[in-house]
């Protein structure tokens, strides 16, 4: 079961006036458009519909907020996809996403989610430049890894570390595959640590629990002495 498994749409925030003054913690979510962002978030609730998943570049204009349970929350932000949205809507992001980013007190940390084929594009180096002002941490999702080859995993993991030491920005980096299933637990150990959330171990699955079933050793049945027997004769053959 996952753990964020009972994460519920809570609200949509169109200007910084309704943030929520309830949230105690809160990972927001940010990426380019087609990136994946929406079904890395629908993965990691193990849900289908949690987050939106258009095929219109841009289309989310709002900040969305999915509880958490405890006033804690993850905030899907608007995908950054300027280069189809008219200017005036490109203003409204950008009025709205920068000071949510850098003024945010409940704002814990930034998972941003880059297309592992095109890393680092203009708008995330822009987001990241916006989001590092405040020196809380980040933590990227390479996504669509399961289209990389081990060789290209490699050359795109050190591109990505590289550009981070250049911009002298700590980030904690991985793969990830809505696909695939690919790094879930790894990202969901990074999201606990930030949303102070007990990280508990997995429960088995139903195929699991049978293997283990399978391989379970009879227990062993003492053997009952013969406690008139005496000297090295008297042992069981």
């Amino acid at each position: 079961m996952s753990l964020f498994q009972k994460a519920a749409f809570y609200t949509t925030v169109a200007h910084l006036r309704d943030l929520p003054p309830e949230s105690r913690r809160e990972v927001a979510f940010a990426g380019r458009s087609n990136a994946g962002k929406s079904s890395a978030i629908n993965v990691l609730a193990n849900q289908t519909r949690l987050a939106f998943v258009s095929k219109t570049p841009g289309r989310t204009q709002n900040l969305n907020y999915f509880s958490l349970g405890d006033d804690r929350f993850f905030v899907d932000l608007p995908g950054y996809g300027y280069a189809k949205a008219p200017k005036d809507i490109r203003a409204q992001w950008e009025g709205l996403l920068a000071p949510y980013l850098i003024y945010r007190n409940p704002l814990v940390g930034l998972v941003l989610i880059m297309d592992s084929r095109r890393p680092l594009t203009d708008l995330d180096q822009r987001m990241i430049g916006w989001f590092s002002q405040t020196g809380k941490p980040i933590h990227i999702l390479l996504t669509k890894a399961d289209k990389l080859t081990r060789r290209e995993r490699a050359e795109t993991m050190t591109k990505v570390n590289a550009a981070f030491m250049e911009m002298k920005i700590g980030a904690s980096v991985q793969f990830f595959s809505s696909l695939k299933r690919e790094g879930i637990a790894e990202a969901e150990e990074k999201l606990c640590e930030w949303l102070e959330i007990a990280n508990e171990p997995r429960a088995a699955t139903a195929s699991e629990n049978s293997g283990k079933l399978e391989k379970t050793p009879t227990p062993r049945v003492a053997r009952q002495k013969n406690r008139s027997a005496k000297g090295w004769s008297a042992r069981a053959k």
